[in-house]
């Protein structure tokens, strides 16, 4: 199994909010679901290992370079969103991507098109003439077209309807077979039913599971118990 990214003690300290000693893989091939209740850690933990918030400790590698010193490389082979479009609203999403694809050395005209067809985006509308789903899709389309090896996505499904939600999923399969690894967080567990091969729980700033699906469901949940509902009773504090 090929890493792909590498975290270890990843910390982050707020007056009211603490992240503490992440640790974690994202292997090849490989779908990595990321749950927890909303303000568990999630979005700070993406952000962090993005370079877009300073952490108090952290060892952040991907593809055995180091983040620091490394950014402008490592973000040539890495796609992520971190929710809804918010910059340039009233520019026409062709001109947006016109800009956009000079960043990407691999930018890829074949995929940009092929999914901006699967998304149903116009080009010549607006952000602000966007839906939120609407939005969350434009943005995936941008972290998808420059054959990124690592896909890291913050809520991707979020305000999607779902059968828009069902098409993303199958996405992810496909990219996965590809080799492309994918880390998507979410708090919807039958998000992470449907694709996820490894489960990274968090609550309250901790990662209290990091393992495969199939060992997930074998060490937490009890006997009869959904996915969903042995993450409710963890939720609540009880023991396995």
């Amino acid at each position: 199994m090929t890493t792909l990214c590498n975290i270890k003690n990843l910390s982050k300290s707020y007056p009211s909010f603490v992240l503490a000693d992440i640790s974690f893989k994202l292997n090849a091939g490989r779908i990595t679901g990321f749950i927890g209740r909303n303000g568990a850690g999630k979005t700070t933990t993406i952000k962090s290992i993005l370079g877009l918030v300073h952490t108090d400790c952290s060892e952040i590698c991907y593809f055995d370079l180091p983040f620091s010193g490394n950014e402008r490389e490592i973000k040539q082979r890495i796609g992520f969103s971190t929710g809804a479009v918010n910059y340039y609203p009233k520019k026409k999403i062709k001109n947006i991507v016109a800009v956009t694809q000079t960043l990407y050395q691999n930018w890829d005209e074949g995929a940009y098109r092929e999914y901006l067809e699967m998304f149903s985006l116009d080009e010549s509308k607006m952000p602000c003439e966007l839906s939120e789903g609407m939005k969350v899709k434009f943005n995936l389309l941008l972290a998808l077209s420059h054959r990124a090896e690592i896909l890291i996505l913050d809520e991707p499904t979020s305000g999607l309807d779902p059968f828009s939600r069902d098409e993303l999923l199958e996405l992810f399969i496909e990219l996965k077979n590809r080799g492309v690894a994918v880390l998507f967080s979410t708090h919807i567990t039958s998000d992470i039913e449907k694709c996820a091969d490894d489960i990274m729980y968090i609550r309250n700033g901790r990662l209290v599971a990091n393992c495969s699906k199939d060992d997930f469901c074998k060490n937490y949940c009890k006997d009869g118990e959904t996915l969903e509902e042995s993450i409710l009773r963890m939720e609540r504090g009880d023991k396995v």
